[in-house]
């Protein structure tokens, strides 16, 4: 083989009379306005990647719009009858109870919508994702929107199921931040400040982004302990912030941290009331706790800190 190498170059020298391969393998430089229109394309697809129009025309994102709809509405009907359950039955520790059930209840509802969409049924984990440049604008938009109708529709389920009686005394278990009760004197406002409720909101959201999303985004993760490992994570570690939650103020009228704003807008859009006292909380703190949660993933390199030792050695 290196024989007939080297009888193919003298060839190619005698053919060009400076001796000089026809072909040169050093890339000619780009003229200012090639430069400058490669520029402007490369933009224009960093664009077009980020607003995502084509997939407002994607049969496959509105499916998997409708398996978010779908999958939104089981969460907040499961979640709310779990609610009025687990107070209706004067447990003594209906908080312990509730905790331990949405523990279980989320990790089926993730596995059941995962295959389709992604498995986000949470404006919160929609926002992050398109943050982190998971999805796009557009992408973002339908999946809150169908969360946000399917939210809707699993409150308007709810009240099609339970007494007059109940939804008064229980809101549908929608997200509170204040309680008015009549009381010998006048109204009675219980609950929280909205200031706690905020702050409560941001640093549940971001750990939650922190100890649990954030698997269900590293495909390395997935791969090492499974998809199910994963959901069951991210279960158990939603069921502790309900509980630390609702434990740690002890203040009667707040629901505790909401976690996911479309959950907290079904009862309110369909009860209506004092649900919407505060109902901002319950979108601004997670929205921050998004931003918050980016913004430490773009500081943090991607390596873990344990590969760059082994790779050092």
């Amino acid at each position: 083989m290196a024989g007939s190498i080297d009888e193919e170059s003298q060839c190619c020298c005698n053919n060009n009379n400076n001796g000089v391969l026809p072909f040169s393998s050093t890339p000619m430089p780009l003229l200012k306005s090639e430069k400058e229109e490669k520029k402007q394309l490369d933009q224009a697809m960093s664009l077009q990647s980020f607003l995502g129009l084509q997939d407002l025309f994607s049969q496959n994102i509105w499916r998997a719009a409708v398996a978010e709809l779908i999958g939104t509405a089981a969460f907040v009907f499961c979640i709310d009858v779990i609610v009025i359950s687990s107070l209706e039955s004067q447990a003594t520790m209906p908080n312990l109870v509730l905790a331990c059930l949405i523990a279980v209840i989320v990790p089926i509802l993730v596995i059941a919508t995962f295959p389709i969409s992604g498995g986000h049924v949470n404006p919160l984990v929609t926002f992050c994702a398109f943050l982190l440049g998971l999805v796009s604008l557009s992408k973002a938009l339908i999946y809150i929107l169908a969360q946000c109708l399917g939210a809707i529709l699993g409150a308007l389920a709810l009240k099609a199921v339970v007494s007059s009686a109940i939804e008064s005394k229980f809101s549908l278990g929608g997200c509170t931040v204040t309680v008015v009760a009549p009381g010998p004197n006048g109204p009675i406002i219980t609950g929280l400040g909205t200031g706690q409720a905020l702050w409560l909101e941001i640093i549940c959201g971001f750990v939650f982004l922190f100890a649990s999303v954030w698997m269900a985004f590293d495909g390395r993760q997935v791969r090492a302990l499974g998809r199910v490992t994963v959901c069951v994570i991210i279960g158990i570690v939603l069921g502790v912030l309900v509980f630390a939650s609702t434990t740690v103020t002890a203040a009667r009228g707040y629901g505790g941290a909401g976690f996911n704003p479309a959950r907290c807008l079904g009862p309110a859009v369909v009860r209506g009331g004092h649900l919407w006292d505060g109902h901002w909380v319950f979108w601004v703190g997670p929205g921050v706790a998004s931003v918050a949660f980016v913004l430490y993933v773009k500081v943090i390199p991607r390596e873990h800190f344990h590969e760059i030792e082994r790779v050092s050695k």
